[in-house]
């Protein structure tokens, strides 16, 4: 029988550990002395210093596809920028343009030039 305070007690251990396994999500960032002198070789994203991967989806930027500011076509260029490797996109920022062969192979090029990962559409 679980009375409320194994309850609560258990509850506070599954909180802590779940915080526990974000936290330890990231790479210690900091930097030897030997790298302060020299300087990196090449500026990291931020993104670079995660375990795990993570994707970009479309609608992250949906003020910027529907206002015209970001290109449909475009999308994983931007996800490169960010030092994101992985893109979901969005029918409805190309629904005009499903069944539009051509436009589709361009989409998948560019974004195999660039090393990013169409994951959903």
């Amino acid at each position: 029988m679980t009375t409320r305070r194994k309850f609560i007690r258990q509850a506070g251990f599954w909180t802590l550990s779940t915080g526990l396994v974000g936290l330890s999500a990231c790479n210690n960032t900091t930097k030897s002395t030997e790298e302060e002198s020299t300087g990196p070789a090449e500026e990291e994203s931020p993104v670079s210093n995660l375990f795990f991967e993570i994707s970009l989806a479309q609608w992250s930027l949906h003020r910027a596809l529907k206002g015209g500011q970001l290109d449909n076509l475009d999308f994983a260029q931007k996800a490169k920028d960010f030092g994101i490797n992985a893109v979901e996109y969005v029918n409805q920022f190309f629904a005009d343009k499903a069944e539009d062969n051509t436009y589709l192979t361009e989409m998948k090029t560019r974004a195999a030039d660039l090393g990013v990962q169409n994951l959903i559409i």
